[in-house]
């Protein structure tokens, strides 16, 4: 059975053009005087126990409004929820929070109404303050906190007792860097025992490693439920078509189940190899050198282009990226309706013993937001090998020397 599962979901707003109107409708309600406006339209999923389930989409698209309707805290315009099991949320910072109360009492308070009965929160408040290490301000009014203070604290209250869902929104991203390290390892933990993760972030890396489904959310619909790295590459692709200038042509997205495929065609690419002394190669041995190679055309002259390589794991986590830009290599004036070539030469390939898939992009300036011509995601995919003189743990060797400095007795 489904935890959380929504049936053409919808939620629209009034909006009034001044007060006035709104008090001239409440009188001849048989005259309506606002502009109705869809925030979200036909959203229908399923989500069941155990599942990590990562919302994304650009800001406006709905995804607050949407944890909201699961809340409870909006009601649906059309459509139908059904949540079996006990939320517990991190939206809005401070939500839920009065100012003037203590950290203590808002505790009390908020987990009251997250269904908790007083003497299970009593009883887990030793628990609360220590996760949250906010020292003697638990009984100082939460206006005092910074915001860093604040989603400590609701942090805290909001995982302390496992819930059957558990809800978050942007709110970890304003957090310090040792308390967000803290969060992401509770919420792994509660992911081992079986809670549902509901996630929204714009953080790739953050959804990558949490969750194992993503839905990207469009003008108020869901546009695409697949794997995180896939969704996010579709999401990319989508921000840089709103990106493009009106005077440049449509551009599109090409999405064959394996791979994304997005840009306005003004330059393509042709052929991506990886190349070792030996040749063309589909394997390479860690710490040996290599070269990538990315043939591409232009359509028509382009004043400004850049060749980017972004290597990734296979989970989709950026390993690393370099262009021609960077590496000072001028692209400028290129004929077109003719083959082109842009080496990336490897001394030593540093990665560890995996599989990894190398994006390719045609753009201008220093980034594809800048005029994408060509972006090509896991335009080519390669393992690497281990090298018993070459060993190491971890994704990427970093050369390191040992030395042992005795101290004088």
């Amino acid at each position: 059975m489904a935890l959380v599962k929504t049936t053409s979901l919808g939620k629209r707003f009034k909006y009034y053009a001044n007060p006035r109107q709104r008090l001239l409708e409440w009188l001849t309600p048989s005259r309506p005087r606002h502009d109705a406006r869809w925030v979200l339209r036909d959203i229908s999923f399923e989500i069941g126990r155990g599942e990590s389930v990562a919302f994304v989409g650009r800001n406006g698209a709905g995804k607050s409004t949407l944890l909201k309707l699961l809340t409870g805290t909006l009601l649906p315009s059309a459509g139908s929820i059904q949540v079996n099991g006990r939320i517990s949320a991190l939206l809005e910072l401070g939500m839920g929070f009065h100012p003037d109360f203590s950290g203590r009492r808002n505790v009390m308070l908020a987990g009251q109404l997250l269904g908790l009965a007083k003497d299970e929160i009593l009883s887990s408040m030793p628990a609360i303050e220590a996760f949250a290490e906010i020292g003697e301000a638990i009984d100082h009014p939460v206006r005092t906190y910074s915001s860093g203070m604040q989603v400590r604290l609701a942090f805290s209250l909001a995982t302390v007792i496992e819930p059957d869902i558990l809800i978050v929104d942007e709110a970890l991203s304003v957090g310090d860097a040792y308390f967000q390290h803290k969060c992401f390892r509770r919420i792994r933990e509660l992911r081992e025992h079986g809670v549902t993760l509901i996630f929204v972030s714009h953080d790739p890396l953050a959804i990558k490693s949490l969750c194992n489904r993503a839905l990207l959310l469009d003008q108020g619909r869901i546009v695409m439920d697949d794997a995180p790295d896939m969704v996010m590459d579709y999401y990319n692709a989508l921000i840089a078509i709103d990106e493009n200038k009106p005077d440049h042509p449509v551009a599109t997205i090409n999405h064959n189940g394996r791979a994304i495929r997005s840009g306005i065609g003004s330059a393509s690419i042709l052929a991506v190899t990886l190349q070792t002394a030996e040749g063309e190669a589909g394997e390479v041995a860690s710490g040996q050198a290599a070269t990538l190679e990315v043939r591409f055309r232009l359509q028509r002259p382009l004043p400004e282009l850049t060749v980017g390589i972004l290597i990734k794991d296979r989970l989709g986590n950026e390993i690393f990226g370099t262009n021609t830009r960077n590496l000072g290599l001028q692209l400028d004036h290129l004929e077109p309706n003719q083959a082109h070539a842009v080496r990336f030469n490897i001394d030593r390939l540093t990665l560890g013993p995996a599989s990894y898939s190398v994006t390719v992009a045609l753009h201008a300036l220093d980034n594809h937001l800048e005029g994408n011509y060509d972006w090509h995601e896991q335009a080519l995919v390669f393992r690497v090998s281990p090298d018993p003189a070459y060993s190491f743990e971890g994704v990427a060797r970093v050369d390191t020397i040992a030395s042992l400095n005795q101290s004088p007795s």
